[in-house]
């Protein structure tokens, strides 16, 4: 008879499972938007979009971002960019400067230190765009991505489509080589198919800032980041969440090849540690329950390969029931991460899966806990988060 772990945990895979093929399914009936060229509907008196990128010491990477800025296909109004620098202390503020004359489009250089009373980080730079920004749509990306051509066109083509729609999620792809950088890949990549599916099942629960458009007074009707200002991070899915309470029809995933976003994925495992922990530590201050529960369920499955190992050693009369469970779990992921993959281009990391769980379980568990903690050091700056009430 097998004992009551191994019951829990041939129900936890079976459960998984089902979740797994609910989203791959939401997945698959997302539309493929096309990036065709907007008509003269978008109003031609502004910028129809405002792109904002906050920069810490992005002196290296913003070069790669601005060329392809210049590159973007038109739409109609066009577009300004607006860097906000956080404090650098390299070259960032003056490459910015330097640049301003030679790009085809307006770019506008605001610093934090212009004013020692504003908060710093993310969260702060991105606030101060809003403020200057002039234009209805706010496109946001990261200092270090690089963003294909017909980008800006892609969210355009859906802003113009459908007028009730409030806030787009892209997809963002990781590149690099060699087995850190896969793997990585492979985590981010069924991070974007769930907050997709979740998004087509009209429950969001996750994006990422570094691709991602909402109506800026959409903003302004949920008072932006007003209630978890404080929290260092969060500054996408927060709004994500405070957005949906307010237009519950109005989220939109841009399931496009033309919006997929790339960024290299961390080159060491501790600047990765650093990256996960910052992105756990906001998970506690959630608001609404979905999140935390499919954390939660996602924790506890992984955990299903050491803690079933472990169980497996001290009752072996129960190892067909843990294997039964450990080819459920794989097989939920493989179900979810093929179109995923195919979509991105990556098919091939499908075969890293079984790879990825041995050591997913513990690493999960470290970043979970020390998200708890409550404090993490990113480009330079310790940052301590503040304890859920």
């Amino acid at each position: 008879m097998m004992s009551l772990f191994t019951l829990l945990g041939a129900g936890l895979a079976t459960a998984y499972l089902e979740q797994m093929v609910r989203f791959r399914r939401a997945w698959q009936r997302l539309p493929v938007h096309s990036a065709a060229t907007p008509s003269d509907s978008i109003p031609e008196a502004g910028p129809a979009f405002s792109i904002l990128v906050a920069a810490r010491n992005e002196a290296a990477t913003l070069p790669g971002l601005l060329a392809d800025l210049a590159r973007q296909l038109p739409v109609r109004g066009g577009f300004e960019v607006l860097i906000v620098d956080d404090h650098s202390t390299d070259t960032t503020a003056a490459l910015v400067a330097q640049t301003a004359a030679a790009v085809p489009f307006p770019l506008r250089l605001l610093r934090l230190a212009d004013n020692p009373t504003q908060p710093t980080g993310k969260k702060a730079a991105i606030a101060a765009a809003i403020a200057a920004a002039r234009a209805p749509w706010l496109l946001l990306t990261d200092a270090d991505c690089r963003v294909p051509a017909g980008w800006v066109r892609a969210y355009a083509a859906v802003a113009q489509a459908e007028p009730a729609v409030q806030f787009i999620s892209g997809p963002v792809l990781l590149t690099g080589q060699g087995w850190l950088a896969t793997l990585q890949g492979l985590e981010l990549a069924g991070l974007v198919g769930v907050g997709a599916a979740s998004i087509g099942l009209n429950a969001p629960t996750m994006c990422n800032g570094a691709n991602l458009a909402y109506r800026r007074a959409a903003f302004e009707a949920v008072r932006g980041f007003a209630g978890n200002e404080a929290i260092a991070s969060g500054d996408d899915e927060f709004l994500l969440h405070k957005l949906h309470q307010q237009f519950s029809e109005g989220i939109r995933f841009l399931k496009t090849p033309e919006a997929v976003v790339r960024t290299a994925a961390q080159p060491t495992l501790r600047r990765l540690l650093a990256q996960r922990v910052r992105w756990a530590s906001k998970w506690q201050h959630y608001q609404t329950a979905a999140p935390r529960q499919l954390a939660v369920m996602v924790l506890l499955a992984n955990l299903l390969f050491p803690l079933g190992a472990l169980l497996w050693w001290f009752r072996p009369q129960d190892g067909l029931w843990i294997l039964g469970a450990w080819l459920l779990k794989l097989l939920g992921d493989g179900l979810l991460l093929g179109p995923v993959l195919r979509f991105l281009g990556r098919p091939g990391w499908l075969t890293w899966v079984p790879i990825l769980q041995l050591a997913y379980g513990p690493y999960a568990l470290l970043v979970g806990l020390l998200g708890l903690r409550g404090g993490y050091e990113w480009k330079g700056r310790q940052v301590r988060a503040l304890k859920n009430k």
